[in-house]
């Protein structure tokens, strides 16, 4: 049997950012936030974390920062992906040896990989790597979408041990956890869509909203995978607005707001992304208020 890297909520953190520069004393406020509110695992330089304007250099010095910050209390899974085979392994190891847990790796983007290069992308990273790794499929910003039969073929690679499915399709899910079995994890990258997946057979959810609400979501998945399954539906009813609210422009730009205005990081970001629109803030306080956030 494959090791589950976590079940439950893990947070994709933000990189708080400060007059261009990683804000580290932000940092490690919020993985303290976050670890104290009961998450079950860390995710940095992912996409939330705007690892594709980050350097090199920047993210082995963030993943090396939070593990010694985290230092074992809950996995910390590291974003290694890249459209280039060789830089995906040269992160995957590189962040291996600052202390990450797992790595997390994005399909290749742009490049439009065939199933065959997609396969073989992942052989290469799984077999240079000396931590899990847990595949990542966001067609929305990859233009990839990857097959069931392509993950059921990859599942096989006994370093290869998860999947995290950021596509709003719940069948393609369903049939994916079905083909695969339990000794591989499937988890949602739609907080929206935690309940459904769990309910198919999912492990949890890679969340963005918990970046504010850490101790919400990890309950949500708690309830839900202790079998509290009306309770959690009733926590997501709640909170939906919320979690719809986080993206009413491009991730991280509204969850890095947010974390502003509740006194916890800067909302800084790096272009080509930007501030968030005078209205859209707006709504965001006002949704931040309702739940009694600030």
């Amino acid at each position: 049997m494959k090791k589950t890297v976590f079940t439950g909520c893990a947070t994709a953190l933000v990189t708080p950012f400060s007059d261009g520069e990683v804000d580290y004393k932000s940092l490690k406020r919020l993985i303290e936030y976050n670890i104290s509110a009961g998450v079950d695992a860390l995710v940095v330089c992912g996409t939330t974390g705007e690892a594709a304007t980050m350097s090199g250099d920047e993210q082995s010095q963030v993943i090396s920062f939070a593990a010694d910050t985290v230092a074992g209390r809950v996995p910390l899974i590291a974003g290694t992906g890249s459209n280039d085979t060789s830089i995906a392994v040269k992160r995957t190891v590189a962040a291996a040896k600052a202390g990450a847990d797992a790595a997390l790796v994005v399909t290749p983007y742009y490049n439009k990989a065939t199933d065959s290069g997609l396969v073989r992308h992942y052989h290469a990273v799984a077999d240079a790597s000396s931590v899990p790794v847990i595949m990542y499929n966001v067609p929305t910003r990859t233009c990839v979408d990857i097959k069931p039969e392509t993950v059921k073929l990859l599942s096989k690679h006994e370093n290869i041990v998860a999947l995290k499915e950021a596509s709003p399709d719940v069948s393609k899910a369903a049939r994916i956890i079905s083909m695969c079995g339990d000794d591989f994890a499937v988890y949602s990258g739609n907080d929206d869509l935690a309940l459904p997946l769990m309910s198919l057979g999912g492990k949890g959810v890679i969340s963005v909203v918990s970046n504010i609400i850490p101790d919400i979501m990890s309950e949500l998945c708690h309830a839900f995978l202790t079998g509290d399954c009306r309770g959690a539906a009733k926590t997501e009813s709640e909170y939906y607005s919320l979690m719809k609210m986080m993206f009413i422009e491009v991730n991280p730009i509204p969850v890095k707001t947010a974390l502003a205005e509740m006194g916890l990081c800067q909302d800084e970001v790096r272009l080509p992304m930007c501030e968030m629109t005078a209205e859209n803030r707006k709504k965001l306080v006002k949704e931040l208020i309702d739940h009694g956030l600030i």
